[in-house]
């Protein structure tokens, strides 16, 4: 961290590094065109482990102005200030980290892809509710807004990790009638997170409910399965 910069700075130095051609890849790839999840979105073409350098060499910046940038129109600098929320809350003592996932969950609409919400919502919303009441995650799983049901079910990969894995099924059981295919992907990803840990324990959930689960839900739960069993469940 070097004292002193500021916000202007941290955007300029991003624009320093903007790739055109790789920006237009990025938009086809995150889906930005017309009624695509994420229309509109801007990108510079800038990678991910160049945002992490930024976000460890601009850490001090201001919670404010990181919220600022968090509001952009830009998605590096959406994704560049999330970054620095998560420096923020593994720096900060107790209230600090409460002050960090309050603002987090006040500004979900600017959390608005799927690589937005999987590179933040464990290290903030997950750690921060491990010893808490969890009801939050059910609220974002009732959602209308699809990146908050994406956020709670993969900020239980904190909880995954930590072998507790009660809440991961309850959400993916609120979302198993969800119509989107970015949940039934994360919530199969979760699933399939547990069985690595405890195959017992996911196939107890996956046998109550693949019969009527969403297939590609299924089909990334069993993902690391051997190829009779895969098959089997995929067959009824």
């Amino acid at each position: 961290m070097i004292k002193g910069r500021r916000l202007k700075d941290l955007k300029a130095e991003l624009r320093k590094r903007r790739n055109p051609a790789k920006a237009k890849i990025l938009q086809g790839f995150f889906k930005t065109g017309p009624g695509e999840y994420a229309e509109g979105d801007i990108f510079l073409g800038v990678e991910v482990p160049v945002l992490r350098s930024l976000a460890n060499q601009y850490s001090g910046l201001s919670l404010s102005e990181t919220l600022r940038l968090l509001a952009s129109g830009i998605h590096e600098e959406r994704l560049l200030a999330l970054l620095l929320l998560i420096l923020r809350y593994q720096k900060s003592g107790r209230s600090g980290r409460h002050k960090v996932y309050k603002a987090y969950l006040r500004h979900t609409r600017y959390i608005n892809n799927w690589d937005l919400v999987d590179l933040t919502a464990r290290q903030i919303v997950g750690d921060y509710l491990y010893d808490k009441e969890k009801a939050v995650l059910y609220r974002l799983a009732r959602s209308a807004s699809l990146w908050e049901r994406r956020i709670a079910i993969v900020a239980t990969f904190h909880f995954i990790e930590r072998k507790q894995f009660r809440d991961t099924f309850k959400v993916a059981e609120a979302l198993l009638s969800d119509e989107h295919d970015l949940i039934h992907k994360a919530a199969g990803w979760m699933l399939r997170e547990v069985g690595k840990r405890d195959r017992a324990a996911e196939e107890r959930f996956l046998k109550k409910h693949y019969k009527t689960m969403p297939r590609t839900m299924l089909r990334y739960a069993i993902e690391r399965f051997p190829e009779r069993t895969r098959k089997a469940y995929l067959n009824g």
